[in-house]
């Protein structure tokens, strides 16, 4: 397949670049893998690298350039400023416009609730994340400077811990990454659309990462739950815990748990007050739904329901009716709202400028390895500083021995650019400290002055020493870390929010209505009408009403808590409930089953049964001669599914089913006057319940099965049944003489 580009030219010309179609270019023949490969493969790669995703730092880049400006604006210890000064002063690195570098503003500032552990401080409006309906102002009314945590952000920025690259203009210098000093990419919730890929990070306790992570870089082996058992959110909750469930996530990056909402009742007013929800919903999608309920039906109790939520915090207010039990209320909307909602995780986060999904632990072993770079750069760079300075006191030093001969030497130096040289060869020093000493103002050319200056030699060698020792060994390294670590764990105290709580310790209940049990029988007609007749109406004798030209067809007992298997001419089975049916009276015609069933055109009902318990077999017979002895308890479903996939073998019409509780004879005829009967003991019972069973009724050359029934069905009375048994399957059948065929059975 080739994608053709074509250009209106008067004059053709010829292009040596196929990829470039200039305006008088030919047409040019390009294949569909190579336009992918050429064209939009940097565009989905760009979308997934520079704009989706987290990197290691746990930034998107729009949150660093936005970080990083109000870092140079100075706003880490200073007043706030405006949040339109700062959005127009970020827009010198991020190109993307002022709505989304204030959105982008919105989600991190305190006001707005979204992170445990917010990177702006704001005033004014921010919104609230968990409210739909309460919007942040403009950003020309609200204010906003960096956190205190941003310290911990920016930490030694200046001393080249990262690398630095040009702004999309070239006009000025930006972090690739900052340097966090903390695992920032666990601690800050993070959610990206990218191309052919997503990421959804939830967010941990601050403390609680720390204290993992200097665990961690003691034995990398440690067991994190120890330390940080479960995700924190900022809207609170509580967690639903299951292990197996966060061991995956732990382990892979990908699952999910269950969040539900925290709340209390207050008896005076019969009000039920929500005062915490999952991450994952809004408050106005919660009350919607709640409505929806109500008005259909679905939840009876709830008198009216209120979003009382404002800037002081959320509080969705649901008044009851009076004599309401508000645990099973709760219990019931946790089931049928996002009350109770779950978090699918997908630790996708960039590393090395690739997406890779990981788990906590390799999260964590990347996170180390990046930042014990990161420390050994910033170490270095203030080993070189000191170095440096080391260097010039040394020289310094040197003139101290003969202050006034370094005097004499300027002073008899004829020509300005000698007096480096001379110095240098009058001292032995080098052309660095000599020019230091040089530079020197007249007045400190004293013996106080030197001696105050060279006694920080001492302790610049000190200081050398112990820089060195850090940067021979990554263990050393790692003792930094986990010193500021532990400094930013004491420091940053931040009381989990979201609660734990046990599955087994949490309460469901059935949202099924209650279905009162009495026995019933089930009749239906040969048109497809069943009646649900119960003992009253059959005891009392009253002739039961059929259209014209129907009749009856099949009878048996049931239960109003029973469940009927209705089968199809199409291989299809279907599943109503009896309780969903209703009571027939002897002068109804009764549930027309094709409509009840939303059957497809065409579609005829060839058999329905009751399953019971669904511990007894069901025996399919087809056209082709085959049988199929499926165990009823793969139909048994938890969910109330109307139709069943993959139900019953298609490969052949089905003939006829039947129940089986116990082995018994079964009687089968062609079309070709033959018959035979089996016992249903020589079919074993499959699990599978689209199995082709196997061959019981041998069919070539245009024969098929076309009855089953009882064999007095078929035979005489004179004839003898036992001739046409058979004790091994398959089996071509028996010829059925004219004199022992019954006149009914009309092949």
């Amino acid at each position: 397949m080739a994608v053709k580009k074509k250009k209106a030219a008067p004059k053709k010309k010829h292009v040596d670049n196929p990829n470039v179609i200039g305006l008088h270019s030919e047409v040019v023949e390009q294949p569909i893998t190579q336009t992918l490969e050429v064209n939009y493969m940097p565009y989905a790669m760009s979308t997934n690298v520079s704009r989706a995703f987290p990197e290691i730092d746990g930034f998107k880049p729009s949150h660093r350039k936005l970080l990083y400006t109000m870092y140079k604006m100075g706003l880490l210890n200073g007043a706030r400023q405006k949040s339109a000064n700062i959005v127009g002063q970020t827009m010198k690195l991020n190109p993307h416009g002022d709505g989304a570098i204030y959105e982008t503003m919105v989600r991190l500032a305190t006001g707005n609730e979204a992170l445990l552990t917010p990177f702006v401080e704001s005033k004014g409006n921010f919104g609230k994340y968990y409210s739909g309906d309460l919007s942040y102002a403009a950003s020309r009314y609200t204010e906003a400077k960096l956190s205190p945590i941003c310290a911990e952000v920016f930490k030694d920025i200046d001393k080249d811990p990262v690398d630095f690259v040009d702004s999309y203009d070239g006009a000025m210098q930006e972090p690739r990454l900052l340097p966090t000093a903390f695992p920032n990419v666990l601690v800050s919730a993070n959610k990206g659309i990218g191309v052919a890929m997503a990421s959804d990070i939830c967010g941990f306790n601050l403390n609680e990462v720390c204290d993992a992570t200097m665990h961690f870089l003691e034995d990398p082996d440690y067991d994190l739950f120890q330390s940080m058992p479960a995700p924190d959110f900022s809207t609170g909750g509580e967690i639903i815990y299951k292990r197996d469930e966060m061991e995956r996530v732990y382990n892979t990056g990908l699952g999910g748990f269950q969040i539900r909402s925290r709340w209390r009742y207050v008896p005076s007013e019969r009000v039920i007050e929500v005062y915490e929800i999952p991450y994952t919903t809004k408050t106005d999608v919660i009350i919607d739904r709640i409505i929806k309920l109500s008005k259909e039906g679905k939840v009876k109790e709830i008198a009216d329901i209120r979003d009382e939520t404002d800037l002081s915090g959320l509080r969705i207010a649901i008044d009851v009716k009076r004599g309401t039990d508000p645990e099973l209320l709760m219990a019931k909307l946790f089931q049928m709202t996002t009350l109770q909602d779950t978090f699918s995780c997908n630790f996708n986060v960039l590393v090395d400028g690739y997406p890779r999904v990981m788990g906590v632990r390799q999260i964590l072993s990347e996170w180390v390895a990046w930042r014990v770079e990161s420390t050994r750069r910033r170490v270095t760079f203030d080993l070189n500083k000191k170095a440096e300075k080391l260097h010039l006191l040394y020289g310094l030093e040197a003139i101290l021995l003969d202050i006034d001969k370094a005097v004499e030497i300027i002073r008899n130096t004829e020509l300005e650019v000698d007096v480096v040289p001379n110095l240098m060869a009058g001292f032995n020093i080098d052309q660095i400290q000599a020019e230091y000493v040089a530079n020197i103002r007249l007045r400190n050319i004293n013996r106080e002055y030197i001696l105050n200056r060279t006694k920080d030699i001492a302790v610049l060698d000190q200081e050398i020493a112990e820089l060195n020792t850090i940067l021979s060994s990554e263990k050393n390294v790692k003792k930094v870390i986990y010193d500021e670590l532990a400094a930013i764990n004491k420091k940053y105290v931040t009381p989990r929010r979201t609660g734990i709580v046990a599955a087994e310790d949490v309460a469901t209940v059935s949202l099924e209505p209650e279905v009162e049990d009495y026995p019933v029988t089930i009749m239906v007609s040969k048109e497809g009408y069943l009646k649900k007749l119960t003992d009253r109406v059959l005891r009392s004798g009253a002739e039961l009403k059929y259209k014209d030209g129907d009749a009856p067809w099949l009878e048996f007992a049931s239960s109003n808590c029973g469940e009927l298997l209705v089968l199809t001419d199409q291989s299809q089975c279907y599943k109503v409930k009896v309780s969903a049916l209703a009571d027939t009276k002897s002068a109804d015609l009764g549930t027309f089953l094709s409509s009840q069933l939303e059957l497809e055109a065409g579609e005829s009902i060839i058999h329905v049964m009751d399953p019971g318990d669904y511990k007894a077999d069901v025996l399919y017979l087809f056209r082709n001669g085959r049988v199929a002895r499926v165990a009823l308890a793969g139909y048994a479903t938890k969910q109330n599914r109307k139709k069943l996939k993959n139900a019953i073998y298609t490969g052949s019409p089905l003939l006829g089913a039947r129940i089986l509780t116990q082995d018994e004879d079964v009687t089968l005829a062609s079309n070709d006057n033959r018959l035979i009967t089996f016992n249903t003991s020589l079919v074993k019972t499959k699990t599978t319940n689209n199995t082709q069973g196997l061959v019981a009724f041998t069919c070539k050359k245009g024969r098929e099965v076309v009855a089953t029934g009882p064999v007095e069905e078929f035979l005489t009375e004179d004839a003898d049944p036992e001739r046409f048994r058979v004790t091994k399957l398959p089996s071509a059948g028996i010829v059925i003489g004219e004199q022992d065929q019954k006149t009914l059975f009309d092949m």
